[in-house]
């Protein structure tokens, strides 16, 4: 870690004190835990689970997972007492912890349309794995040879890029895969979480976002002005977080210093 990452950490974490609370938001899959090309076999790091039921204990962090997965997958995978509030789908699906569930409304034409890409993908998946959601057509390519995923990423593209041009679609990348989606992205997600922070009146409590993805870009955009923001990834890249932690070792000790802090 760098000595300005050393430093930014070390002035958010003194912001803790005298704080009513502090809202910590994850990012699930690269995050808390490893990839996995079967996404159900995906479990956290060693140890994380462990500190974030630490955190849960002591009662003084709102604990929102902001993942691209559908919102129930989540929950049984991190294993935790207390099921956390987690917003899934990017944003767009929110499971509470209590189990209720919410989820933003498309637009009839949008699902149409999605719905008409995905029963096309079903018939022939280009040569990569076809995920349904809700709210999204998404293509994998993680684990296939390079010269065969890049064919996988043209023919997908080719066939989302003229639906993007559609109100209310969006193209989003991701590592090894596409996404045509519709709805908030994790950067709306974000805006919402904070906006309810606001309306508690505890707007000035410590916020922290972390992610890996070029999904979460978004995210750390979002918390610009309010909060600070990690990039957990192994190797650089050019990013709008603040700091970079390599996981698993600097994820588990910003956990800790989170738990210290708190």
């Amino acid at each position: 870690m760098t000595q300005e990452a050393t430093e930014k950490l070390r002035d958010f974490f003194a912001g803790f004190a005298g704080a009513a609370g502090a809202l910590l938001m994850l990012d699930y899959d690269g995050t808390l835990a490893p990839f996995r090309v079967d996404r159900f076999k995906t479990k956290p790091w060693a140890g994380v689970r462990e500190l974030l039921h630490s955190i849960q204990n002591q009662e003084k962090t709102r604990l929102v997972v902001v993942t691209g997965r559908p919102a129930g997958e989540v929950v049984p995978l991190l294993e935790l007492e207390t099921p956390p509030e987690v917003w899934g789908l990017h944003g767009v699906e929110r499971l509470y912890p209590d189990g209720r569930r919410e989820l933003e409304e498309i637009a009839p034409a949008v699902q149409e349309k999605l719905d008409a890409l995905k029963a096309q993908l079903r018939r022939d998946a280009l040569g990569g794995l076809l995920e349904e959601k809700p709210n999204a057509a998404v293509m994998h390519w993680r684990g296939v040879a390079l010269t065969k995923a890049r064919e996988i990423e043209r023919r997908t593209r080719e066939l989302f890029a003229p639906a993007a041009q559609m109100d209310g679609l969006q193209l989003l990348e991701f590592e090894s895969g596409l996404e045509l989606r519709a709805g908030r992205d994790k950067g709306g997600a974000v805006k919402a979480i904070l906006a309810e922070t606001d309306q508690d009146g505890v707007a000035k409590m410590p916020a922290a976002y972390l992610g890996d993805d070029f999904t979460d870009e978004a995210a750390f955009v979002a918390l610009k002005g309010h909060g600070l923001s990690g990039l957990v990834r192994r190797t650089w890249r050019e990013t709008e977080a603040d700091v970079w932690l390599k996981p698993p070792g600097e994820l588990r000790e910003f956990l800790k210093k989170w738990i210290s802090a708190s």
